[in-house]
This record gives C-alpha cells, structure tokens and sequence, in this order.
C-alpha cells in the first residue's frame, strides 16, 4: 500500500528544492481536481511505495488565496500519512505560524529545519533537543539546496507512517512536569507524558477565555453528523480534527464549517448561531476579533518557544543579505540596478557568449555539416527532387534555424535561474509592487511575468496566486508582453540580421515587455471591468546564497529541451506545412515560391501589416504561423528565404532578409511580434485561467490591436523624424499616441457607485 507524505512550508522556505532533491526525476504536474492550482507529486527515491506530495507554499491554513484552500482541503479531509513541514531555521518564528496549524491536524509532522548553513553562518543557534520538546515531533536539520539531511527528514516521515502507535490519544495533551508558560501565565504542554509515545503533535495552548470557548465549540459540534463520524476514528485521532475544527469555528471559517458538513442542517445552523453567541462574548471581553485572538495566541506561544529554544549572536548585527538589500532595494538604486542587471543578463546571452555558440551552430553544424551530410546521402540513394526539397529546404532549413539560436536561449536560461535562485528575482518583485501599485498592478503582477520569461504557459497559470479576479485577469492578459524562450530566437534574428553589433536591442525587447504591462495595467485598470484597488502584496524575502551548479543546470536543462520539443514537433510540422505551401501552387505542381499558395494567402494577408513597414508576404506569413509557435517565426523565415550561410567575418546575417527589411521596419517586426497573442498554447492557458471564451477573445484581440497600435507608433514616428515627410501613416500614428496620453494620464477612472465594494479591497474600504 501506497505511502503519501506531504511538503508542507511557507513560499522560499526551500520546499520546491527539497521535493526535487528527494523525487528526482520521478515527478509530474497536473491540477488539482476542480481547481487551476498547481499539483506537483513524486515518488522518493529509493521507496517506489513512497509518494511525495508537494503542497502549494503557504503562510497558514486560513482561507485567503487559492493555494491555502488546497492545501487545507488536502491535508484535513484526504489526510497524507504524514507530513514534512520545512521550517527556513532563519526566521523560525515566522515559519512555525504554520508549523503550529499542522500539529494540530493528528497526522504526524516532522520538521524539517532548512536552511541551517544560514544560521550556522551567523553564529546563531539553535536547541534542537529543546524545540523537538516544546513542539512534540521530531526534528532534523536540513540544506535541501546542498542535499543534506533531506533523505533523513524523509526516512524519519515514512518511519512515523508505518509506526501505527504515533497517533494522538485524547491523553495526549494532559499536562507534564515541563511546561512553557506564555505571557498571558497560561500553562503550555510542552513535553510528552511518561505513558505516551515520543513525538506526538503538540497543540497551542490560547488563553483561559479561549480555552474555555472553544471546549464548548467541541461540545457542541462532538455529536453532530459528519463531525460525530470523524472523531470516531473514521480518520486518524478525531479528537485532533474536534480541536482543529473548534479553533476554526471560533475563527468564523465558513469553509471548516462547510467541509465539516455543519452548515448543510437545521440541527448545525443552530449550533452555528450558538457558536456565534460563544465568539461573540469572547471578543467583548477581550476588545478583539477573534481571528486576531487566535492569531494573536498563536505568536505569543510561539514567541516563549522561540526565547528558550533559539540564541541568537548578535540580534542587532546586520546579516550579509540586510547589507546587500540597503544597496540593491533602496528607493534611488534599486531601479537602475535592475535595468543594469538585466541589460547585463540579455547582453551576454544575445550578443556575447550566446552569440558564440549560434554562429557556430548556424555557420558549422546547420551552415555545413547537415546539409552537406544529408545532400550527399540523398543523392547516393537517389531520392526525387521533391523529397530532397522537403528534407532540406523544409525540414532542415526551418528546423536548423530555430534550433541555431538554442546556445543563446541556453545562456539565458542559466542567468535567470541563477537570479532565481539567489534569491535577487524575489527582491525584484518586492522593489517592483511599489511601481505595479501606482499603475493598477500589484506586485504578485511580477511573480507570473518572471516565470514568463521562461515559457508564457506558465507564467499564465502562475496568476493563480492573485485573489482578486480583476487583477488576476488583467495579470493574464499582459504577462506574455514579456519576451519568453521562445521569442529569444526572434529577437537574436532581427539584432544579429539588421543591428550587429548593437548591444541595445535585445535589452530593448525586455523593458518594451514592461512598459506595455505598465501601460496596460494603467488603461485597463480605468475600466469598469478592471476597476478596484490593487491585491495586497505579500512575501518574505529568503537570505542570499549561491546557487548549485545542478540546480541552476537543472533549470537550464529542463526549458531547453521544453523548447528542443517544441522545435521537434510543432515547430517540424509547421516549417513542412510552410514549405508545402510555398512550393506548390493550387494545381499542385512545384513551382517558384513568389507562385506558390502560401504567396496567394501571404499576398491577401500582407496589406494589413503594409503601415507598419512591412508588408511583405513572406514577414506576413511568418508572423500568423509564429501564433502557433513563436519559434515558427524564424522557422518559416528559414523556409521562405533559404538558409544562408554566415559570412565570415560575421558581417552579413540571412542576406536576403536583410534586402526584405530596413532596420525601423525590422524593429517595428519586432516589437509585434512580441507584444501580438501568443502562440496557441498560452492562448489555451489563459482560456483556462479566464474560464470564458468571451474574456479569452477579449485578451486576444486586445494584446493584437496593442501591438498593432505600438509597432504602428514606432515605424510612422520613425519615419517621420527620419526624414519620411508627413503622411497619413504619421496622422493616425500621432491619434494613437494622443490616445494613449488621454487613457494614461487624463481619463478618469471608472467611479464605483456607492456601496459597490472595490475588488481586492477590505469592506471597510469601499469608496
């Protein structure tokens, strides 16, 4: 029978770390059932009976986003065998908020205290002995990014599954000798009695008040229905589920209420009302809502844990990571150190070390070496002309060119990862809410636009973790303006073809992703169906450190060969369509490419894009098949326009397209491409997370006609400052432009009528 253990931890607490140290290659994601939150699983290395589950990071187990519904609704009602909690050993007393809501389930926890190389640096320590103690479960220190203790805190989890003793008794929470007192004078167990076995979960002691409420809570709800079935056995220690449930009752959680079954009878509706009658009198007693008492009871046990069990050097000495923040998140630098950063991280993946490898995969192994190899071989076996057509001119010229810039997408994809995982990416979000708050965005806006530059498909689904359904689709619509892997081989083309040399175009690409998301957060956020205030945003900084070299290659293998897949068959069936189409007429017979099919439908679909300086049908092709994948842009630009090789002196880049663009078209090309929908993946992603084909067209049509309007706005300013003279292009150019500056700056957001509660705000805060 099938062992299940969940990971348990707050976000940066080296949870995701950990699960891919113990699960290795042997894990997949999918969703959760019913909902659009993420579901990572694996089985441990070693223990093929043993399933890993790795829960969604979170702070607490109370309703407020998403994630903490699922990781609720798992761990009380599908109950794991037993749960790693991963605790970062640097701010334990942050951390162990959660660990407290866990020990109160009954399922068997041990914590896993990460990060110790942190504390260990500082000087700082900690009594394990002492705080496996206080807390009643096991303890082992871990550093998941270095692969010590990770297997141990496993083995420990799956020996508590198997040991069917460790399980709470209703004498488990009987008084001690050792006892914590808190600072309401509160009797806290801390310490195990002689009769019961080691390790088992502790509970929060709250004051006498709380007590008091909420053994009446469990007197109430004891005999009803699904509650009474419950703490009959009917899952492991029901008495652990009636204390959990008590606390949660107290709280006014309606989703504890509904799960329990409470609130679906007339007999639990009356019990609802008289628990209501029971937090009430607490709260006036004690001047207090009664979350806050309980949150507020959670922090002072914790707090007297955390004075006797954790010594710290130097509380006030600043840690390398504080000293590192003061330069790189203060108010005047922060923002140009980012910029500099990122100009840096695009310069040496597009231009430098980048550019190296795809001139010698372009010049060398797809300039030479395939086609001369493959040449040869079809012309020993005697193959028809078609055939060799199809293979070269198809496959391998459309393959080969997107394949020709994987050195570059590879560099880049070891830079992010390294600023992943250092922990400079999260101090970016933290430094950009105070920019995405003035524009309508908040900063979790930032969380799914970094996994974007990875893949668009899952910087999408990485909007989940925005309450508020205005911003989250918002979010949606405009994190794929951010340049992802796939759109790298487009930008290395248009800078290597037109611009060489020039170090600002493919940093260009990043910041025009942004200013499109600022523009859009502020237009969009004006309109009714946008309007409210920005979700708060939340998150805790983790201390700097050095990446692994195998996790940052892991990072870099696994979007590699996402995108070597892609170019291996949506990519190869896409450039053998295109070469198709471009050889043949509608008689079928091979013909020159200016005669062929794809020349008739290139022509047709070309005058739309002539204002934008580019209006030739083979540009014009290649930007509708770049909606399947973006990838298909360069592909087709492969088939359309011949390999050609790399002069020598790297001076000339694809002559004919060369001949085919002036640089502001070519810039103009690039700016489309992308801003435009993304390719029918992530079109498919935000038609998951919107949930509505109305609002799917909606996010489609406006991420065309944005870049449609921008590219439109480059190519005709362009001009005309260049000396074009004034045409019509440039007076619907400069109606744009002053249409954008009234949306910007001068429209009124919508006013919400009064009484209407603003999305994301408090309803406290309604206007």
């Amino acid at each position: 029978m099938a062992i299940t253990i969940a990971l348990a931890g707050n976000p940066n607490s080296g949870k995701t770390t950990m699960f891919n140290d113990l699960t290795g290659s042997s894990q997949h994601t999918g969703n959760w059932p019913g909902v659009t939150v993420e579901k990572k699983e694996g089985r441990l290395k070693g223990h093929r009976e043993v399933v890993l589950q790795d829960l969604p990071g979170i702070y607490s187990l109370s309703p407020y986003s998403p994630e903490e519904i699922v990781s609720r609704s798992y761990l009380v009602n599908d109950r794991p065998d037993a749960i790693i909690n991963i605790v970062d050993a640097s701010n334990v007393e942050r951390n162990l908020y959660l660990t407290t809501q866990l020990l109160e389930l009954g399922i068997p926890v041990v914590v896993a205290l990460n990060m110790i190389d942190v504390v260990r640096k500082t000087g700082d320590e900690i009594d394990v002995k002492k705080l496996e103690q206080a807390l009643g479960c096991e303890i082992v220190e871990t550093c998941a990014l270095r692969g010590e203790g990770s297997v141990q805190a496993a083995e420990r989890a799956v020996a508590l599954a198997k040991n069917a003793a460790v399980t709470l008794t209703k004498n488990t929470f009987a008084p001690s000798k050792n006892t914590i007192t808190n600072t309401a004078g509160n009797a806290h167990t801390s310490s195990l009695s002689k009769e019961a076995p080691r390790f088992l979960n502790r509970r929060t002691a709250f004051s006498n008040e709380v007590e008091a409420a909420l053994d009446s809570i469990g007197s109430l709800v004891r005999e009803l229905g699904a509650v009474k079935d419950k703490v009959a056995g009917k899952i492991n220690n029901g008495e652990a589920y009636l204390r959990w449930l008590s606390i949660k009752l107290f709280e006014r959680d309606a989703e504890a209420a509904k799960d329990a079954g409470i609130a679906d009878t007339a007999e639990g509706k009356r019990v609802l009302a008289e628990i209501e009658k029971i937090t009430t009198a607490v709260e006036d007693k004690l001047d207090d809502d009664s979350e806050s008492i309980i949150t507020d009871g959670r922090y002072n046990y914790i707090s007297d844990i955390v004075k006797q069990t954790v010594k710290r050097k130097n509380a006030f000495a600043l840690t390398l990571s504080d000293r590192i923040d003061r330069v790189v998140t203060n108010r005047i630098l922060a923002l140009p150190i980012f910029a500099g950063v990122m100009f840096l991280v695009y310069f040496i993946a597009v231009s430098t070390v980048g550019a190296w490898g795809t001139d010698w995969v372009n010049d060398v192994l797809f300039g030479s070496l395939v086609p001369d190899g493959v040449a040869n071989g079809l012309a020993a076996l005697g193959t028809a002309g078609w055939l060799n057509g199809l293979i070269l001119d198809g496959i391998i010229a459309g393959v080969g060119a997107v394949i020709g810039f994987l050195p570059q997408m590879l560099v880049l994809f070891v830079l992010l990862a390294f600023l992943e995982d250092c922990g400079y990416m999260a101090r970016i979000a933290f430094i950009l809410d105070r920019i995405f708050r003035r524009f309508g965005l908040s900063g979790k806006s930032f969380i799914p636009i970094l996994v974007g530059t990875g893949c668009g498909v899952p910087g999408i689904m990485a909007s989940r973790t925005i309450e508020s359904d205005n911003d989250r689709r918002m979010t949606v619509m405009t994190t794929t303006f951010i340049p992802c892997g796939a759109k790298l081989p487009i930008i290395a083309l248009i800078a290597g073809a037109l611009f060489p040399g020039s170090m600002w175009v493919a940093p260009s690409a990043y910041f025009l992703g942004i200013f499109a998301i600022l523009v859009s957060g502020i237009m969009l956020k004006k309109l009714k169906r946008f309007s409210g205030r920005a979700t708060p945003f939340v998150m805790e900084l983790p201390a700097y450190h050095l990446p692994t070299p195998g996790g940052v290659l892991r990072t870099m293998l696994e979007r590699g060969l996402a995108f070597v897949k892609r170019a291996g068959t949506i990519v190869l069936a896409a450039t053998v369509l295109v070469w198709f189409l471009s050889s043949f007429d509608t008689s079928m017979q091979m013909v020159d490419t200016t005669d062929s099919i794809l020349a008739i439908i290139g022509d047709k679909i070309a005058v739309i894009f002539s204002p934008l300086g580019w209006g030739d049908w083979r540009a014009a092709v290649a930007t509708i098949t770049g909606l399947i994948a973006k990838e298909n842009v360069v592909g087709t630009f492969g088939v359309l326009y011949g390999f050609a090789e790399v002069a020598e002196d790297g001076a000339e880049y694809w002559p004919q397209l060369i001949a085919a663009f002036t640089p502001l078209a070519a810039y103009a090309f690039l700016a489309f491409n992308l801003l435009c929908a993304p390719c029918f993946a992530a079109i498919g992603a935000i038609h998951r997370e919107m949930m509505d084909v109305r609002w799917t067209l909606f996010a489609v049509a406006y991420q065309c006609g944005f870049a449609y309007v921008i590219s439109l706005i480059i190519f005709q300013m362009g001009r005309l400052f260049g000396g074009g003279g004034f045409t019509v292009g440039s007076a619907v150019a400069i109606v744009f432009i002053l249409t954008l500056v009234w949306m910007i700056g001068f429209k009124k957001p919508y006013a919400v009528p009064a009484g209407e509660r603003l999305s994301g705000a408090p309803a406290s805060e309604v206007a």
